[in-house]
């Protein structure tokens, strides 16, 4: 079976791991702060933020934008629950607006139909790696005074006019969960260039604790600290990050061009400014001779994994019920649900694997 995804574990990991150990520094310490000060380097940021998984990332960029109980923030309805689970969180409000077809990301037009006098914020997402439309969203941000907060979950070392994600927001979250393109088993990142909220997301990882004072505490605040052992692989991660990229860049070009001509089968839009990590290599399967879940059946019987993220969107989950939305109300998100379909992508396909894959969908 080709698997759709392969977590790559190198020597260095192990041995940084294993100094970790050895150093009895379990918890936050050296090698947190060091992963910080590079991931930074990687995004061009002033400040990186670790956290212990991704969804506390977006939690705490929440708080540090200066999000409160009330308020509304606009957001989609195609993507993982942790990005409007942390609105919650918050004691916020999620409003949703659609994606569009083309690029998975959130529509602007929508976003501006959306806004009220709760809004306080946006949360756009980089889905499977690529970053959304920033000029288009900043300037409705601007327009109304809403913080950005980048859920850039999915897209580590993406970018966009030659700048890197973690860059496009007041704030942004990253995840570096065990199946993504750059892993530490569980964990996360908020980066931002704005002093305040770095402070601020400081606080709320440790308790509401300054890391300069023990037991004073200025505010609210969680257990959200990153261990040494998870910095640790990500220090081995992050020397090998460009070269996971390119290659997964190089395995959806052969996936795109083996599937070009296939009748029914569309390949990802890549904008012509932007960098495409493909954290997912996600087509949509319309009008093709077997539904989207057949082909799913077809392609795990002839030995190629798959997945489906996400196979329905979160308006119409029984936890978002309250929110009042219905069936039809997001129609794009709605159809892409029922069609995305994610092939294998990672960097550890072979040439052999790739023809494999094109084949079997020929086949079908």
């Amino acid at each position: 079976m080709i698997s759709p995804v392969k977590i790559i574990i190198g020597e260095k990991e192990k041995k940084l791991v294993n100094e970790v150990l050895d150093s009895g520094m379990l918890a936050q310490g050296p090698k947190v702060k060091e992963f910080e000060e590079k991931f930074a380097q990687l995004c061009g940021v002033k400040h990186a933020i670790a956290v212990n998984n991704g969804t506390s990332a977006l939690h705490t960029s929440l708080f540090a934008a200066g999000i409160k109980p009330g308020d509304e923030v606009i957001t989609v309805p195609f993507t993982f629950v942790a990005t409007a689970n942390s609105i919650i969180m918050q004691g916020a409000k999620p409003i949703f607006v659609d994606v569009k077809e083309d690029t998975f990301n959130i529509d602007p037009e929508k976003v501006k139909e959306a806004v009220t006098d709760k809004t306080k914020a946006i949360i756009p997402v980089d889905l499977y790696g690529q970053v959304y439309d920033y000029k288009a969203i900043k300037k409705i941000a601007d327009d109304y005074g809403l913080k950005i907060i980048e859920d850039a979950a999915q897209a580590v070392n993406a970018e966009l006019d030659g700048t890197k994600s973690g860059n496009f927001g007041n704030v942004s979250a990253f995840s570096f969960y065990a199946t993504k393109n750059m892993i530490t088993g569980e964990g996360g990142m908020v980066t931002t260039n704005d002093d305040e909220i770095a402070e601020k997301s400081k606080l709320f990882r440790h308790h509401g604790q300054s890391e300069k004072t023990r037991y004073e505490y200025y505010c609210m605040g969680y257990n959200y600290r990153m261990m040494d052992l998870q910095a640790a692989i990500a220090l081995g991660q992050i020397e090998k990050i460009n070269e996971f990229t390119e290659k997964r860049i190089e395995n959806a070009k052969l996936l795109s061009d083996g599937l070009k001509d296939v009748n029914g089968i569309i390949t990802p839009f890549v904008k012509p400014n932007a960098k495409h990590v493909f954290h997912q290599y996600t087509i949509k399967v319309d009008k093709f001779r077997l539904t989207r879940d057949k082909l799913v059946e077809h392609l795990k019987t002839n030995g190629v994994g798959c997945g489906v993220y996400y196979p329905k969107p979160l308006h119409l989950h029984p936890w978002f019920a309250n929110l009042g939305y219905k069936e039809g109300n997001f129609p794009v998100s709605e159809m892409l649900s029922k069609n995305v379909l994610s092939l294998p992508v990672h960097p550890g396909l072979s040439k052999e694997d790739i023809n494999k894959i094109i084949e079997v969908i020929k086949n079908a």
